[in-house]
């Protein structure tokens, strides 16, 4: 399969997932198609009450199989990985899958009253930067750019939803999937 599919894991916001997928198809010019998983109890972590992102990129990696094409998994689960707190999300660079969480990125876990603009918003860009890794690009060094490292959510906040000139220049030059795409 050539494109992207994204893996909806568990109980994920539709508005969130529409407006990742807008957004990827928009950027990458891909055909982007959703599948359904069950809630990943498997990757929970009793210890930290946290969901492993590991085995839960693996568990995309093996669902993938040879199917061809990009996967990334959404979950709203809160997310991490053993040397960090937590993780917005996570990729192979150039790899085949990715991942993201949406439980980070909700007002309500800052203790703020909910707000769906800015809940899809913070998804866009992490669903731009994930994906971006599985093209191939690195962290950017302009803050707003979608590439650029966030470490807490006021880095995340100050990203735009898009690719600098560089990486989009870069995105063309790295994936044959994106090949003629203006930046």
């Amino acid at each position: 399969m050539n494109g992207l599919q994204v893996a909806v894991m568990g109980t994920v916001d539709g508005g969130v997932v529409a407006a990742i997928e807008q957004v990827l198809r928009r950027t990458f010019h891909l055909r982007v198609s959703r599948i359904d998983l069950p809630d990943p109890e498997f990757a929970y972590d009793h210890h930290r009450a946290q969901y492993g992102s590991v085995p839960l990129l693996q568990s995309l990696a093996a669902l993938r199989g040879s199917g061809g094409g990009k996967l990334l998994g959404i979950t709203a689960h809160d997310l991490f990985i053993p040397m960090l707190t937590f993780v917005f999300g996570q990729a192979q660079v150039g790899g085949e899958v990715a991942l993201l969480s949406t439980a980070r990125l909700r007002q309500e876990f800052y203790h703020m009253p909910p707000d769906a603009e800015v809940l899809e918003l913070r998804a866009r860009k992490e669903a731009l930067h994930e994906v971006g890794h599985l093209f191939g690009l690195l962290h950017c060094s302009n803050p707003l750019c979608a590439m650029a490292l966030a470490t807490n959510i006021n880095q995340l906040d100050g990203k735009r939803a898009e690719f600098c000139v560089a990486c989009a220049g870069a995105l063309g030059r790295l994936s044959p999937a994106v090949e003629g795409w203006e930046p």
